[in-house]
């Protein structure tokens, strides 16, 4: 095997519970992605067989695919433990004569580490031959604000060709995330309803029933506008809303995503437009200052300024130690009259997959009463459709050996998201503008539910 997967960040919390387990699966598949070898990068003092044993309770606990003994035996005959501080430039030349011992001359190269990181592993990566015309993956978030960010990319680029720079987005590895397109485009009963004329609202709801654990360092600079929303949740919004693509290529939904994003319509009056929110008990977290203000929760009114989407808000919200751990997607159409209730289409992403239908029927009966009816695909409680569906982080990986784009983020789309999301913090702080404090185990604060009411909407779920 001349192919090599290099993890750098190999014992951390990502590689141990997704890529480990993605490539378990690939490589128990027999997939034609398993002849790479897998390099581990680490700072910790580990052999090869104590880090194999290290990941086998990991694949255990999180692969998607049994496990099974000698499939791992398998899977370990491919990994190769590599200590070194990817820090120390230095070091590399080690590295450097270890792929050239072991005839290595193609590489894919996993940054899992923090964004701080990403130019250094680079500017290292020059001592190691062929690199520079390997591909790599970078976990975001893609740098720690707007300008950090295009700088990060810049240096980037002046390494791996534009081409080679995978920005991996996990949700949109998500089965039912892929799925958008094939509900929305081959149904005439959707597609041909998908615009403002028939559709009152979209609202797209990402909550997390956990805190930020071990996360704090990163989290409390971050918050869940850059965490959740400047990316997984504005890359959903612009698939939802894309035009139909003139054919379904790379570059053709990329250009279709990014119209949407470039459409947003700029916001004015802060105070219609976003809700920031934290629970109570984060000052608490490991790694938080006492006084913090950072947001745990985000609720926000957009608008799309195109012919489709003409004045048809587009509710966000997500948050931290809330009632249950779920994202979906609401499709809210109007009212024929004003005694029916709202028909609604909602995807589901997790942890459930599949979609719901509420539409309305005569109550039986002698009655003109109207109730509703409840249609229910769940994609996920069928064992067969589990098994055969790979995970994000197994898609996504597989995607980018094969060199397929389409459902990776490019940076002019990363770059226009953190524009608008840096301008609602500014116009939110030179507003004085609060983060509502709010009780964990709920839908986060009440003002996020007043926003909807003001303006005669409710969430869909």
């Amino acid at each position: 095997m001349n192919r090599a997967f290099t993890i750098f960040g190999g014992t951390g919390d990502l590689t141990f519970r997704k890529l480990m387990p993605a490539w378990y699966n690939i490589t128990t598949a027999n997939a034609a992605e398993s002849d790479f070898r897998i390099v581990i990068i680490g700072r910790r003092d580990y052999s090869t067989e104590q880090y194999c044993e290290l990941v086998r309770e990991w694949i255990k606990q999180f692969a998607r695919l049994p496990y099974d003994e000698a499939a791992f035996d398998r899977f370990c005959q491919r990994i190769t433990y590599f200590k070194m501080d990817f820090s120390d430039l230095v070091e590399y030349e080690r590295l450097a004569q270890f792929y050239s011992k072991e005839n290595i001359t193609e590489h894919i190269f996993y940054f899992a580490v923090a964004p701080a990181f990403f130019a250094v592993i680079a500017n290292g990566l020059k001592a190691v031959d062929n690199a520079g015309s390997g591909k790599v993956i970078l976990e975001k978030p893609f740098g720690e604000n707007l300008e950090a960010a295009k700088k990060l990319n810049i240096q980037l680029e002046e390494f791996f060709p534009i081409e080679n720079i995978y920005r991996i987005d996990h949700y949109l590895g998500k089965e039912m995330v892929r799925n958008i397109q094939t509900i929305r485009f081959t149904n005439p009963i959707f597609a041909n309803l998908w615009n403002s004329q028939y559709i009152e609202s979209v609202q797209i709801s990402a909550f997390e029933d956990l805190g930020v654990g071990s996360r704090g360092n990163y989290y409390d600079t971050s918050g869940a506008l850059k965490d959740m929303v400047q990316n997984h949740l504005f890359q959903i919004l612009s698939i939802v809303a894309m035009e139909w693509p003139e054919h379904f290529s790379t570059q053709a939904m990329h250009d279709a995503q990014l119209r949407v994003l470039k459409s947003l319509r700029r916001v004015k009056d802060i105070r219609d437009s976003l809700i920031l929110g934290q629970y109570k008990g984060y000052r608490q977290e490991k790694n938080i200052a006492p006084d913090s203000a950072t947001e745990t929760y985000a609720a926000l009114r957009l608008f799309i300024d195109n012919e489709r989407w003409w004045n048809t808000p587009f509710y966000i919200r997500t948050g931290k130690k809330l009632k249950c751990r779920e994202m979906q997607i609401a499709i809210v159409f109007r009212q024929t009259f004003i005694a029916a209730p709202r028909n609604i289409l909602i995807i589901k992403i997790q942890p459930n997959e599949g979609v719901h239908l509420q539409f309305n029927v005569k109550k039986p009966g002698e009655t003109d009463e109207i109730t509703q009816a409840k249609m229910d695909f769940v994609q996920s409680s069928s064992f067969v459709n589990k098994i055969n569906t790979p995970e994000a982080y197994e898609r996504l990986i597989t995607a980018c050996v094969r060199g397929e784009r389409s459902w990776f983020s490019q940076w002019d789309q990363i770059e226009t998201s953190w524009e608008f999301v840096e301008h609602l913090k500014n116009l939110y702080r030179w507003d004085k503008l609060p983060v509502f404090a709010y009780e964990q185990g709920t839908d986060g604060p009440v003002e996020a539910e007043n926003l909807l009411k003001r303006f005669g909407h409710a969430w869909g779920f």
